[in-house]
């Protein structure tokens, strides 16, 4: 079984509280998500999720001072550290501003999950909750994997 944020970040209290307050952040997003997905209005979802996701993923950076302007106030050597922890880790939506284009390219990791909610819509009732299940399921995904990247830059950076 693959770690989760918290267990990357165990060890690390500070990192811990991080994580925890990230995850309540995207618990409430997820659950808007499972709402919109529930609607049968065709790209309402979509729309929805690319909503959340612009706003979820620069907060979960806040919360490990991952923003640009939290990097700015770093010493030029400390950034460079952050920079090259990034780099290893691989993230497009660390120390960025979030656009619609980087928020599509994280989607496109679930887009099988979102091409089935879509699917599921339509049949009435079994379909709507399974649209919202998937919907929640798919946030919770995407922000606990940036938490994920979060943490292990964090840990590199260090």
């Amino acid at each position: 079984m693959r770690p989760t944020a918290l267990d990357l970040a165990s060890g690390h209290p500070a990192l811990t509280a991080a994580v925890q307050r990230g995850r309540k952040l995207l618990h409430r997003r997820a659950l808007v998500a499972a709402a919109a997905g529930a609607v049968p209005v065709p790209g309402l979802d979509w729309a929805v999720d690319a909503a959340l996701l612009t706003r979820l993923i620069p907060r979960i950076n806040a919360e490990f001072g991952l923003m640009p302007d939290q990097l700015d106030r770093l010493t030029p050597h400390e950034r460079e550290r952050v920079q090259k922890a990034v780099a290893m880790v691989g993230s497009v939506l660390i120390g960025k501003f979030i656009t619609k284009d980087l928020i599509l390219k994280a989607a496109q990791a679930v887009g099988m999950r979102m091409t089935a909610r879509q699917a599921a819509r339509f049949v009435p009732v079994a379909g709507q909750v399974a649209s919202a299940v998937i919907g929640y399921t798919v946030i919770r995904y995407l922000g606990e994997e940036h938490m994920k990247d979060c943490v292990r830059v964090a840990l590199k950076a260090q």
